[in-house]
């Protein structure tokens, strides 16, 4: 009993005597995906307390109570911070991070409908294996896209159909994960019209007409895992994907091209890398920044190259084939 007691108050005193690069901050969202993240905070703090690390949680992403946490945040005593939820909840994160100049690295904990930047960083689905990356010590660059003022980490769309994340039911979305994306989509097929554009960078000036566009960060977005095949988060460009005005029946063929990685090369779309874009449209366009509502036209992108620090994994450790990587609609 004796010995007991004294392993408790070593323990005890151990997390209490934190000095630099002990404390672990994290923000998870418990509304995120299907719910149950919160299940999971007591396993994540005995398994972090065991490595003599202090977790000091944060509910919620409001942007009050980000601006407060770091704004005070002392950086110099943390590891990191772990980020629990879908990309949404990360870029909130992340805007908050660069805004006050945080420069921690980041451990992302899936737990959303579209969890596309933490498949890009071969994150597993088992909560066990996702602090055992958190824990670990492999750490990647990764940039930082920027839309006029607002930061984001993996997607920004224009166009028609790209406010369907903001206009699709939670519930159905936590029932039915990124298919319910896709549901919504089907039923907005009705309201597809060409918007004019205009596109200046050192890459490509031209004026079209298009029925949406993506600026990619990272590869994927919406659980379609190709979208960006050639995208790299830290080579400092952005991948512009543009689906330009076509007939109704050469719209299917691109769908299935999109889920091949293939339709780069089709003659309706226009794809190309730049680090600088302008866009501009008479119309009023709507926009989406990592499945949140983005910024209004005229945009400007920007990047801000290896502005980030993401534990990753390597996808061979906790995945047998690169199908199983796909299966990323619900996570924990």
């Amino acid at each position: 009993m004796e010995g007991n007691k004294a392993n408790f108050f070593a323990e005890v005193e151990k997390i209490l005597e934190y000095e630099e690069r002990k404390k672990v901050l994290l923000i998870y969202n418990p509304k995120s995906g299907n719910g149950v993240f919160p299940n999971y905070l007591d396993l994540i703090i005995r398994r972090f307390q065991e490595r003599g690390f202090l977790i000091r949680p944060i509910r919620g992403t409001e942007h009050r109570i980000l601006d407060y946490a770091f704004s005070h945040i002392h950086q110099e005593q943390y590891r990191q911070i772990i980020v629990a939820g879908g990309d949404g909840t990360i870029n909130i994160v992340v805007n908050a991070m660069v805004k006050y100049n945080i420069d921690l690295p980041i451990a992302i904990f899936p737990s959303g409908t579209a969890n596309d930047f933490a498949y890009y960083m071969n994150i597993p689905h088992d909560i066990n294996a996702m602090i055992d990356v958190a824990l670990g010590d492999q750490v990647a660059y990764a940039d930082v896209a920027k839309m006029n003022d607002k930061c984001y980490i993996n997607v920004a769309a224009m166009g028609t159909l790209v406010d369907v994340s903001q206009k699709t039911d939670p519930n159905l979305k936590n029932t039915l994960g990124v298919t319910a994306y896709y549901i919504k989509g089907l039923s907005e097929i009705v309201n597809l019209h060409a918007i004019p554009v205009s596109l200046r960078s050192k890459e490509c000036n031209e004026d079209i007409e298009m029925y949406f566009m993506i600026v990619m960060n990272g590869c994927s977005a919406g659980g379609f895992r190709r979208v960006a095949p050639e995208s790299d988060i830290s080579d400092g460009l952005l991948d512009v994907i543009v689906f330009k005005k076509m007939k109704l029946h050469e719209m299917a063929p691109i769908f299935f091209e999109v889920l091949s990685g293939n339709h780069p090369q089709n003659k309706n779309v226009l794809y190309f890398k730049t680090n600088d874009l302008y866009l501009e449209s008479p119309e009023d366009v709507s926009t989406d920044v990592d499945g949140e509502r983005g910024e209004k036209f005229p945009l400007h992108f920007t990047v801000l190259h290896k502005r980030l620090r993401i534990f990753y994994a390597e996808p061979e450790k906790y995945f047998d084939d690169e199908m199983e990587r796909y299966k990323y609609r619900s996570i924990i």
